[in-house]
């Protein structure tokens, strides 16, 4: 009966939080969505209208709306009102945040390439020989 009564505390508590509070994004869970990242890269290079965006795509505009809303909540993109239109942005301060937690893989991926081409050298080396 006790586990009963805090499981159905601990359900009130989370559905409360889930009601009452903005739940955040995580970044990684935008960037894992393949149109999400079209976004990024088109507004990467000018500030583009949802209108605009949904152009590119075989979408509508609310879906690229709802994308867009995923993004803003993550704070990777930044809304800028220019008359009637909202222009949305990439904020590149987000996107280095991406970038530092990817830099030790890289680092390893470096290293490990590096190996591969010592590896693949000595066996043209080798090659060249015997023939």
């Amino acid at each position: 009966m006790r586990n009963q009564i805090v499981a159905y505390i601990c359900n009130h508590i989370f559905a409360y939080q889930i009601k009452f509070m903005k739940v955040r994004r995580d970044i990684f869970q935008a960037i894992a969505d393949p149109t999400r990242r079209a976004i990024i890269a088109m507004i990467a290079l000018q500030a583009m209208t949802p209108n605009a965006m949904a152009e590119n795509f075989q979408t509508s505009r609310q879906a690229i709306s709802k994308h867009l809303q995923v993004l803003t909540e993550c704070e990777l993109v930044k809304q800028e009102q220019k008359g009637r239109e909202i222009y949305y942005q990439l904020d590149i301060r987000k996107m280095k945040e991406i970038d530092k937690w990817l830099d030790p893989f890289r680092t390893i991926w470096e290293k490990k390439f590096n190996q591969l081409d010592k590896v693949l050298n000595a066996l043209k080396k080798i090659q060249h020989v015997e023939s």
